[in-house]
């Protein structure tokens, strides 16, 4: 399976793929070049890794994705929530005191959020305990 965390410059450089695959590798060299300002040779240098990740395939000087955008950022959203839950699973066990704080991460990510103008107002609980 292929790693999913990029750098940021790694993330520029897959858009430029993402955006205009299947292109060849003379092609991607000269995008690079305009976008990033880079030499050929870093180019390459950066290809080879993310090929070596299972991103992208560079095969007879034609670069194309081996995990699409989508895939790449549904990837990412699963592996922070797994995290995220790892995280609080592993606070509970070792401290024994955040049970509560566990169901009020649940509780946020599950509830809908209120939205007052442009800021959101946090959820009806949030609500109902400012009330009190």
């Amino acid at each position: 399976m292929a790693e999913y965390k990029l750098a940021e410059i790694e993330m520029r450089f897959a858009g430029i793929i993402w955006k205009n695959e299947p292109l060849s590798s003379g092609e991607l060299v000269k995008l690079c070049a305009e976008e990033l300002n880079w030499k050929k040779s870093t180019t390459y240098t950066i290809l080879r890794r993310l090929c070596e990740r299972g991103l992208f395939l560079n095969e007879g000087g034609k670069v194309v994705s081996l995990v699409s955008r989508e895939e790449f950022f549904a990837r990412q959203s699963e592996k922070f929530v797994e995290d995220g839950i790892r995280l609080v699973r592993g606070m509970n066990v070792k401290r024994g005191y955040l049970p509560g704080l566990a169901a009020t991460v649940f509780a946020c990510i599950c509830a809908p959020q209120k939205t007052v103008g442009k800021r959101s107002a946090g959820t009806d609980s949030d609500y109902q305990r400012r009330a009190r």
